[in-house]
């Protein structure tokens, strides 16, 4: 699963994202509020709905920067150049010209604190060798932490109708940097930072008054309205909650405070029309070397099945608020917050609606080919990652695909790439497989 990630970094643009085109998403009101430590949904409405992320995309940008941070690939340190793509964007933005360089420090602090996006595109131009494929990346990566509704388009959250998430998939995504990366997630916990002489502020004005809370992110484009994904501490415990659509920033402020009040006072019982059921999860796999595997339903792992990460010496003297710790094969932090467990994905019921963008990409682009039917995803993954190098040396904007279906009460799995522009690119994709003894057909 490693290397399929990876290999998809270099792929061309998922057709998920063709997909997305033709759903349609609405800027309509949405929350979702979940107990981390207990692994319970508190409260959702429009949870799973579409709609556009805006700004939070950055809380994406950021994890893979973290993840390259990690695994050698990129140091705080190393000096990244503004590239004529990132300096284009609009504000916010740092304002450098094309062809300045920023220390990747510089871009983190100015896309988690200030939102800057020409510091996020700056960031997936590196990680990415352009913006595009770094959206094929982050669209895969949310793949992998169980997003299952969520495509990216670019590394900032700007405007595109094809860039759609829900409530749900944010929460995932928050959860995911505070278990994953619990020392380089303190800086959304902080209000301001000097770039080059010049005091940059924040404005996520709720954190700045609300008891516990220590990030996460704020968002805003005309199609999503306003957009929040907040982390707090209460009793030590940890909650997530996001809110989506909100009519302005104060409002979606005030909110997000009403409900957090409401679901995470031990006093007042949770549930009602609003709270969301969780179907039953199995826990996945981990990888060697700490990487999480596919999840079968979209699954988020907790703390206690993550190996141990250290702090980051590039980040530790940015902030000292919590750091996770393990003790007596718990998981504990300095404050005494209890070790979150597994956020589901959206029910079988809605993940089917990804399921079917897939299908709507593969009709949309016109053709694809199948590598195999597996008794099982891990299978069918397997095949796909076996594939991936054949037809990574360009084949058009297709992307791998594993579809379930039943044959009786037997459930198999499809390992497809879809989305060939035609009949002729596809039969030669398949031609280069057939080449490595793999077998391919084409369907439509």
């Amino acid at each position: 699963m490693v290397r399929l990630l990876r290999v998809l970094s270099f792929f061309l643009v998922s057709c998920l994202a063709v997909a997305a085109g033709r759903t349609e998403a609405q800027a309509g009101y949405a929350h979702f509020i979940y107990d981390v430590s207990a692994g319970k949904i508190l409260a959702s409405e429009n949870g799973d709905v579409l709609n556009h992320p805006a700004s939070l995309t950055k809380m994406m940008t950021l994890y893979l920067t973290f993840e390259a941070i990690k695994s050698g690939r990129m140091t705080w340190d190393e000096q990244i150049v503004m590239t004529p793509n990132a300096a284009s964007k609009i504000p916010f933005k740092l304002g450098l010209k094309p062809g300045e360089t920023l220390s990747v420090r510089e871009a983190v602090l100015a896309t988690g604190i200030r939102s800057a996006n020409d510091s996020a595109a700056a960031l997936g131009d590196r990680l990415g060798g352009s913006e595009e494929r770094f959206a094929t990346m982050m669209t895969a990566k949310a793949r992998a932490l169980g997003m299952s509704k969520t495509v990216f388009r670019n590394a900032s959250g700007l405007p595109d109708p094809a860039q759609i998430t829900t409530a749900r998939d944010m929460a995932i995504l928050a959860l995911s940097l505070i278990r994953d990366y619990p020392s380089e997630y303190q800086l959304f916990s902080m209000r301001s930072f000097v770039f080059r002489g010049r005091t940059i502020r924040g404005h996520n004005n709720l954190m700045y008054r609300y008891p516990g809370m220590d990030g996460i992110k704020t968002g805003f484009v005309n199609a999503s309205g306003y957009n929040l994904a907040s982390a707090v501490v209460v009793n030590g415990k940890r909650y997530i909650g996001v809110v989506m659509g909100g009519k302005s920033a104060r409002k979606r402020d005030d909110q997000m405070a009403a409900l957090l009040d409401q679901y995470t006072n031990p006093m007042r019982p949770a549930g009602g029309a609003l709270v969301a059921t969780a179907e039953p999860q199995k826990r996945p796999g981990v990888q060697p070397g700490g990487q999480a595997g596919a999840p079968a339903a979209g699954q988020v792992l907790s703390y206690a099945e993550q190996p141990r990460r250290q702090i980051s010496p590039g980040m530790a003297s940015s902030s000292q608020r919590t750091v996770a710790a393990s003790a007596g094969g718990r998981t504990q932090s300095r404050t005494g917050i209890e070790p979150p467990v597994p956020l589901p994905s959206a029910r079988v019921a809605d993940a089917s609606s990804a399921a079917s963008q897939v299908d709507a990409a593969s009709n949309a682009a016109g053709w694809s080919i199948q590598v195999a039917a597996a008794g099982s995803r891990r299978a069918a993954t397997a095949m796909l990652e076996r594939a991936l190098p054949v037809l990574a040396g360009g084949f058009g904007p297709a992307a791998p695909s594993v579809e379930g279906y039943k044959d009786g009460a037997r459930e198999y799995f499809r390992a497809r790439f879809v989305g060939f522009a035609s009949r002729e690119v596809a039969a030669s994709a398949c031609a280069s497989l057939q080449a490595k003894s793999m077998t391919c057909f084409v369907v439509r």
